[in-house]
Order: structure tokens, then C-alpha cells, then sequence
């Protein structure tokens, strides 16, 4: 049974989008991850909901003063009038645990992996779209924690999604205590909007 109702039905899925704010959603999977896999956890439309709600709620928060921290040279509005594109790649656990080594010198497979653009600004101007980066999700991981925790898959990836896409923009709950909340509070109310549960309760 499908967890999000829709159909995929490649290794390589690539969908726009009529909304400015995300013009691409790349979702390709290591050659493990099979075709039923794909079908039943990463439905890209829903996936790209997760994305839009995920930019809008942002968009909304920059026009009351927010700065984006790896956005921060390039100004609210070159940032909000770019299209853009976004990379996901599902993997498995081998494979997550030498990506997690190579990035982050940690010797165990995580739940997702952020590798924001790191575009010069001046190239930001020139490109018709804007790439936010690369979320990397292993999938055994992700639905192992899922059931640790007592979610559905789609309420965890939509979680990891978020959570994954704040940290590509520059947000990052290791540096503090206040950055941690704030981080949370983002994440709760986006999903909050999509009729989705606080996930620390």
C-alpha cells in the first residue's frame, strides 16, 4: 500500500512545478532502493508539497525580517524571486554510513544528510534558478525511526524533509541551545501547516 495514495514508478524522477518559488525536484535512489520502494514511501508529488509549504512558510518569515543564514549576501529579494531546485537521493544503509563518515567522520549510517549549494553570490545572479542542494535519505534508517517513534513514514519523512531543507538554508541545531528551538519552532509550524503532528512530543 502506497503511505501518500500516489504512484512513482523510475529510479531517476525529476518533476516541475507551476509554482515560482521551486521550479525542480530531482528524487534519484541508489541502485538498492527498489522501483515498490520508491512507489510506496517517495511520492514526489507529495514530496514537492513538503518542499512548497517548507519555502513558503520561509518566504513568509523573510518578509518579517528573517535572514536566511547561507542566503544572507545575496538580499530578500534576489533570493525570493529565484525558481528553485532542489536534489533529494534515497540510499541505503552501507551506503549512508560511508556518506555519514565521509561528511561528518561519523562511523554509523543517519536518518538524512544536508549539502547546501555553497554558490558564490555572484553566480546566484547569473543562474535562471537557484539549487538549495542535496538531501541524501537513508531509507532503512528513516523507517526504523519511524517505528522507534511511533509515526507513520510519511509523518517522518516529511519531518526529515523539512528539517533536512532548514539545515541546506543555513539553520543548525548544534550550535546552540537557541538555535535548536528556533530550528523546532520552524519545523513545527510548517508542519503544523500540512495538518501534521508535532514531532517531539
Amino acid at each position: 500500500m502506497n503511505q501518500f495514495d500516489s504512484n512513482n514508478s523510475h529510479q531517476d524522477h525529476s518533476t516541475t512545478n507551476d509554482d515560482d518559488s521551486l521550479v525542480a525536484l530531482d528524487i534519484n535512489a541508489a541502485d538498492s532502493i527498489d522501483d515498490e520502494t520508491l512507489d510506496t514511501f517517495y511520492d514526489r508529488k507529495y514530496l514537492l508539497s513538503v518542499m512548497m509549504a517548507t519555502l513558503d512558510y520561509m518566504n513568509a518569515r523573510i518578509n518579517e525580517g528573517l535572514t536566511l543564514p547561507y542566503f544572507a549576501d545575496i538580499g530578500s529579494e534576489l533570493w525570493q524571486e529565484k525558481p528553485k531546485t532542489l536534489d533529494i537521493y534515497i540510499t541505503d544503509e552501507i551506503e549512508g554510513q560511508a556518506l555519514n563518515l565521509e561528511a561528518r567522520g561519523k562511523d554509523y549510517a543517519t536518518n538524512i544528510l544536508s549539502y547546501p549549494s555553497e554558490l558564490p553570490v555572484a553566480i546566484i545572479g547569473l543562474m535562471p534558478t537557484l539549487s538549495l542542494g542535496e538531501l541524501i535519505i537513508c531509507h532503512e534508517v528513516m523507517v526504523r525511526e519511524a517505528q522507534e517513534q511511533d509515526k507513520t513514514v510519511a509523518q517522518h519523512i516529511s519531518h526529515l524533509l523539512i528539517h533536512g531543507v532548514l539545515h541546506l538554508l543555513g539553520f543548525d541545531h548544534e550550535l546552540g541551545e537557541a538555535e535548536q528551538d528556533e530550528m523546532e519552532r520552524f519545523e513545527i509550524e510548517i508542519l503544523a501547516g500540512l495538518n501534521l503532528p508535532n514531532p517531539y512530543l
